[in-house]
């Protein structure tokens, strides 16, 4: 029987399997997400102070997950897990395996097929992993290098993320999935506006919440932030009302911005993969104006602007790398 906030587990030796049974607090969707989306994922899979960097994930039936798990020493061990079936909110299927940064599979180390049943739950949502072994070798090789510990140790990275900010986070979050809000640009009072746009709608600001301009990190290449423009806002996000969230950031003059009506307010469209973000910048800003070409930004977005032929102003925000 499951037990809240444990990890539980059982193993099978004649038939070469580890049961794995662990309860969430937090509703299936949520649990979901966390075991199948790739930035959550990093913030939890690795037992601290391990950390997880992925390299590249499809989660799809037939893509795979390319990871890091890398270690206080500045050691990194890479995974692979290759997904077989995918039924969502459900379960998912896949091999495991060690390999290099290339996404080499590594045979002299064990390999194993998990099976992740997600079941809603009184107290939240039950997470069920059947992990088989081809050998009995290789299951007991996996105990001896500290799965039992290591998996538990990740799943209280989990809980305290989830306790934290999980909720909210995707509720709200966009990942690389596709969505539209409006951006505004103010002189140096974004706050201020903010604070009132979120009094008025009564709801709260969401992601990193209130982000400034002296959180840029110093080895962006950029020239060092003035001492009065480090606290004017950079990014901030609030949902108002019908799914729609409003943008805005202060566009300070000591870095050359002038705001004026008509360059104050944008149309920014989120899309899911670069190729979609090419067509259409391209089709909107034909017989316009590029005011930013599409290109990779610090913040981990491919980021571009333009002003369409009949002056209205779009904004371009892509995180997939593909």
């Amino acid at each position: 029987m499951t037990t809240i906030l444990q990890t539980n587990y059982e193993k099978d030796l004649l038939r070469k399997k580890i049961l794995v049974n662990r309860t969430f607090n937090a509703p299936l969707e949520v649990v979901w997400e966390a075991w199948t989306d790739k930035d959550i994922l990093d913030r939890w899979w690795a037992p601290k102070p391990w950390t997880t960097k992925t390299k590249s994930m499809n989660f799809t039936e037939g893509g795979h997950w390319l990871y890091g798990m890398m270690g206080p020493g500045n050691e990194t061990h890479w995974c692979r897990v290759d997904y077989i079936k995918i039924v969502r909110n459900d379960f998912f299927t896949g091999k495991d395996c060690f390999c290099d940064e290339d996404g080499n599979i590594n045979n002299s180390l064990p390999s194993n097929e998990w099976k992740t049943v997600f079941t809603a739950v009184e107290n939240g949502t039950r997470v069920d992993v059947e992990i088989s072994f081809t050998s009995e070798e290789q299951l007991k090789q996996i105990v001896e290098m500290g799965f039992e510990q290591g998996f538990a140790m990740a799943h209280q990275n989990l809980d305290q993320y989830i306790q934290q900010q999980v909720t909210l986070w995707i509720q709200n979050k966009t990942g690389n999935k596709a969505r539209v809000a409006t951006y505004l640009n103010f002189p140096g009072n974004t706050e201020e506006a903010m604070n009132f746009y979120k009094s008025v709608f009564g709801t709260e600001f969401i992601g990193s919440g209130i982000q400034r301009f002296g959180d840029i990190p110093a080895s962006t290449g950029h020239p060092p932030v003035a001492e009065n423009v480090k606290k004017m806002v950079l990014h901030v996000e609030l949902p108002i009302t019908g799914n729609h969230i409003l943008m805005a950031t202060d566009a300070p003059k000591e870095m050359g911005f002038t705001v004026t009506t008509g360059n104050n307010m944008h149309i920014s469209v989120e899309l899911e993969t670069r190729v979609e973000t090419n067509r259409i910048f391209e089709a909107l800003s034909k017989g316009g104006n590029i005011t930013m070409p599409l290109a990779d930004m610090f913040w981990g977005a491919y980021f571009g602007s333009c002003t369409d032929k009949y002056g209205v102003n779009w904004m371009f925000n892509c995180t997939s790398k593909d």
